[in-house]
C-alpha cells in the first residue's frame, strides 16, 4: 500500500492517482493500493507498523521521524516544494510579511507548518510574532476559513496551495504572498523505510518511475489528468455545478499542485524527476531545528536511497512519447 498524507484523495495528487488511471505500476508487474491516510505523520506511523510500503508525506515529516523518533524512514524522491502561501484579498493593502503587524491571520492549525514559517520569516527581519501583535484564527478547511475572509474576521489566510484554491473555487479573490526562502525547501516526497530498501530496490525503482512518469503526464495535459481521475474516482468530482465549472475548479486545484512539481523539479537540478538534493534537505532540518520542531540533525545524504544509479532507473522511460499520449488524451477517450 502507498499511504498518502491527505484526508481526501482528490485531483490534487496526481503523481499518486494517475500511475492507477495509466497503468504505469501495472507494467512494472506491481498492483499497487493507493490509500489517503490524514496527515503525513499518521501515513508514517502506518508505514512503520508495517501497513503500508511508501508513503506520500511531508519531507519535514521524514526528518522530524528521523530525528525525533530514530526511524529509518527515507526520502525515495522529491516530489515538490513547500507550497504555502500567505493569502489576501485582490485589493489588500497587505504587501510583505511586515505588512502582517497588527493583522489577525486564518489557520488551518496554530501548529501548523504554515505557522512555523511565517514565524521563521519574521525571525529573519528581528520581528516576533508577539511584537508585530499578530493573531491567529485557527479555522480548519472547508468553509470557514471562506467565511472568516468574508466577514472581515481575518485579514489573511495561511495554507497550502490546493487549499488556497480552494478558496478561490469559493469564489474569493485572492493575491498571494511567498517568501523567497518557503520555495527552496522541499515538501512533498514519496518515503519508505530501508529495509524495503535494502529488500527489494528493483520495486523502489518501480513505483519511483510510475510516479515521475505520472507527473509527466499531468504538467503535459491537466485537463486530461482531471478527466481520468474522474473516471477513476468519480465520487471526487465537483458537485451540484455543470461539467465546466467543475472542470474550472479541479483545473484551479490540479494546478496548484502542479506548480510546486515544476518548481520541485527546477530546485532539484531540472534535469532529473525526483532527483533530490541533499542541500534542499539540510536547508529544510535548519528549519526545523531554528523553529523548534526538531532538536538534532543528521546528514543531509542519510535520508536518501542510497540505490546506485537511482534517478537514473527512476528516469529510465521516454518522456516525449509520455507527453504525446497526454497531449491527445488518448486514454480517457
Amino acid at each position: 500500500m502507498l499511504a498518502v498524507g491527505t484526508s481526501v484523495l482528490n485531483v490534487g495528487y496526481p503523481m499518486v492517482t494517475l500511475p492507477l488511471s495509466l497503468g504505469y505500476w501495472t507494467e512494472e508487474g506491481y498492483d499497487v493500493d493507493v490509500q489517503p491516510v490524514g496527515s503525513s505523520l499518521q501515513a508514517i506511523q502506518l508505514l512503520v507498523a508495517g501497513n503500508a510500503d511508501f508513503v506520500q508525506a511531508n519531507a519535514s515529516a521524514i526528518i522530524q521521524s528521523a530525528v525525533t523518533n530514530k526511524l529509518p524512514v527515507r526520502v525515495v524522491m522529491a516530489n515538490g516544494v513547500t507550497d504555502w502561501s500567505i493569502a489576501v484579498p485582490v485589493d489588500s493593502k497587505i504587501r510583505t510579511i511586515a505588512d502582517l503587524r497588527g493583522r489577525t491571520i486564518g489557520v488551518f492549525s496554530v501548529v501548523s507548518a504554515g505557522v512555523s514559517l511565517l514565524q521563521h520569516s519574521l525571525k529573519q527581519q528581528g520581528i516576533t510574532v508577539e511584537s508585530a501583535g499578530i493573531s491567529f484564527l485557527p479555522l480548519g478547511l472547508g468553509a470557514p476559513p471562506v467565511q472568516a475572509m468574508r466577514r472581515g474576521q481575518v485579514d489573511a489566510l495561511i495554507y497550502w496551495a490546493p487549499g488556497v484554491a480552494s478558496f478561490r473555487n469559493a469564489g474569493l479573490e485572492l493575491r498571494e504572498i511567498v517568501p523567497a526562502e518557503w520555495r527552496t525547501y522541499p515538501d512533498y516526497s514519496l518515503g519508505t523505510l530501508q529495509r524495503s530498501i535494502s529488500s527489494d530496490p528493483d520495486k523502489v525503482v518501480a513505483i519511483a518511475r510510475g510516479i515521475a512518469k505520472a507527473t509527466v503526464y499531468a504538467l503535459a495535459n491537466p485537463e486530461c489528468a482531471v478527466r481520468l481521475h474522474w473516471r477513476r474516482f468519480p465520487d471526487t468530482k465537483p458537485s451540484g455545478v455543470d461539467d465546466e465549472t467543475a472542470m474550472r475548479m479541479d483545473l484551479n486545484t490540479i494546478n496548484a499542485q502542479l506548480s510546486t512539481l515544476a518548481d520541485g523539479f527546477r530546485l532539484n537540478g531540472g534535469r532529473q524527476w525526483g532527483a533530490t538534493d541533499p542541500a534542499g534537505l539540510a536547508r529544510l532540518q535548519n528549519f526545523l531545528n531554528e523553529a523548534g520542531i526538531i532538536n538534532g540533525s543528521l546528514p543531509a545524504d542519510s535520508y536518501l536511497t542510497a540505490i546506485p544509479n537511482f534517478y537514473d532507473r527512476v528516469n529510465d522511460f521516454d518522456a516525449e512519447k509520455i507527453r504525446a499520449a497526454a497531449r491527445t488524451c488518448e486514454v480517457a477517450q
